[in-house]
């Protein structure tokens, strides 16, 4: 599908400043969408608004159905009758510029049994049913989510494949005396998907009024530990035990020694295509019903993917299997026509994966900061190869912040040297035409914006001008990511101004 010219922002809901200690789909959010529009901006992209699990990451989540609680609004829960003035009275003293996890979990999911307990003893009828309504169309995967959930929470540390062998399995009996059992968690995870659904359409509401659409993200693998893999086992490479055995990653290459291992359960494709991969029909559905159009993560996965043994302490040790590829892709399209997706085509790119990306007219990424290195695929990331039908970034939420990359000497880095670091900043100065340091998040901006991509895509740390102290994720690593948000007021007259400048003279 071909994407207008256009340009937008990358920027994550917990991302946003607030007082609760963590983005959320309140205020500051609208206040955003206002900053987009004052900016000339046309696209607000996110990252998977699932529940997180592992290490908070929003790739390792409990439901690839399921809205993350976390982001809901206690504002918009309180105009709603659910939360009182007494119920935000007391509120911790969070950072003002990062997400502590921990003590933001402990602190509104207290506040959101509260809500949950209100609606129920006291919801209008109106309320009622349309709850009632949302769980009679979410129900292929809400029951499931829901119970699953409701045993995470009496069972917390522990995943799906260490419970008893009855619940574990799914056993009919056992599934009806448990979903009796925890009635009122079950409930509340209901409830709590009622209103992240219902939050998030009056949020995509304000920005279609302001002709700003949304950009998700869909990640290709799912977590083990998910009610995805719980409910559908089959699905997946699992042994008796419900443990994977082979997992998912990629393999050593310019950026990583190892390569990575990720460790989600792999596919079992044929049992997918021999159902006509219904239940990805049924999460692409689900996420254009939340998007407007999806990146696809690990494009190149459906071509051919890196799968590890079990067990492995990195990812150096896998091999290459053949993807669903065509199959899978004619699937989706028979099912919702013209795709629109971003196809996430970074790494070990070969022709098959190209030509399959091309065959279905999915646009692909660039970016920027890959252009001036050691990296054999770096002309293809300099805007004079550009294609039209391309989604340019200066840098995407695995990367170090523009500022932040320009400022590392290589040190610490598994295959950049200071060398290499020297050699990459001459010819970015000598490409981009600039010699003040001050001026690089902006000259990368201004070439991405500049360039024919259709879509150019900026990093609200670009925008600001942040270092590596508001880097989302580092890939490698388990613990730190997924922290930063940017503090109140940073949203100026003069930086929309600015932004919005650059969109003109453009054409975006």
């Amino acid at each position: 599908m071909k994407f207008p010219r256009c340009s937008g922002i990358l920027l994550h809901i917990t991302s946003l400043p607030g007082r609760f200690g963590i983005g959320d789909l309140g205020p500051c959010a609208y206040e955003f969408a206002d900053f987009l529009a004052a900016a000339g901006q046309k696209l607000w992209q996110v990252l998977p608004l699932n529940p997180t699990g592992y290490a908070d990451s929003p790739y390792q989540c409990f439901s690839a159905f399921a809205g993350n609680p976390l982001l809901l609004s206690f504002e918009r829960l309180r105009e709603g009758g659910v939360l009182q003035a007494s119920d935000l009275a007391r509120v911790p003293s969070f950072p003002e510029d990062s997400v502590d996890y921990g003590p933001v979990i402990a602190f509104k999911l207290s506040v959101l049994r509260r809500a949950a307990q209100a609606f129920f003893a006291d919801a209008s009828r109106a309320d009622r049913s349309a709850f009632e309504r949302f769980c009679e169309s979410a129900a292929p995967w809400l029951n499931d989510y829901a119970l699953f959930m409701a045993c995470k929470d009496i069972r917390r540390e522990n995943t799906w494949a260490t419970w008893d062998p009855p619940i574990r399995r799914r056993d009919p009996q056992t599934i009806r005396e448990w979903s009796a059992e925890l009635a009122p968690q079950v409930q509340a995870h209901k409830y709590w998907q009622f209103e992240f659904f219902r939050q998030w359409e009056q949020l995509k509401s304000y920005c279609q009024e302001r002709s700003i659409r949304f950009m998700g993200d869909a990640p290709i693998y799912v977590a083990h530990d998910s009610a995805d893999v719980w409910a559908h086992p089959e699905l997946f490479h699992l042994d008796d035990q419900g443990l994977p055995t082979v997992v998912s990653g990629v393999p050593p290459d310019y950026f990583s020694a190892t390569g990575q291992l990720w460790g989600n359960p792999i596919y079992r494709w044929d049992v997918l295509a021999a159902n006509g991969y219904k239940w990805w029909i049924e999460r692409f559905r689900a996420s254009l019903s939340l998007f407007d159009m999806v990146r696809l993560d690990h494009f190149r996965g459906f071509e051919a993917y890196w799968e590890i043994p079990a067990g492995e302490p990195t990812a150096i040790h896998g091999r290459w299997v053949k993807g669903p590829g065509e199959d899978f892709l004619s699937a989706l399209q028979n099912a919702f026509g013209g795709l629109p997706i971003v196809a996430e085509n970074l790494g070990v790119i070969t022709p098959p994966v190209e030509k399959l990306r091309q065959q279905f007219g999915l646009p692909g990424m660039s970016l920027l900061q890959f252009a001036f290195g050691n990296d054999p695929q770096g002309p293809s990331f300099r805007p004079h190869n550009y294609g039209r039908e391309l989604v340019a970034y200066t840098g995407g939420h695995d990367n170090d912040t523009t500022l932040g990359w320009w400022s590392s000497s290589g040190a610490g880095d598994s295959t950049r040297t200071p060398e290499d670091v020297r050699r990459e900043h001459a010819f970015a100065r000598a490409y981009l035409g600039f010699q003040d340091d001050a001026e690089v998040p902006w000259v990368m901006i201004r070439a991405v914006i500049a360039s024919v991509a259709d879509v150019a895509i900026i990093p609200m740390q670009d925008v600001l001008g942040l270092g590596t102290e508001a880097r989302m994720n580092l890939p490698g690593t388990l613990s730190g990511n997924w922290k930063w948000r940017y503090r109140r007021g940073a949203l100026t007259d003069a930086l929309a101004a600015k932004l919005r400048s650059l969109t003109t003279i453009h054409d975006r």
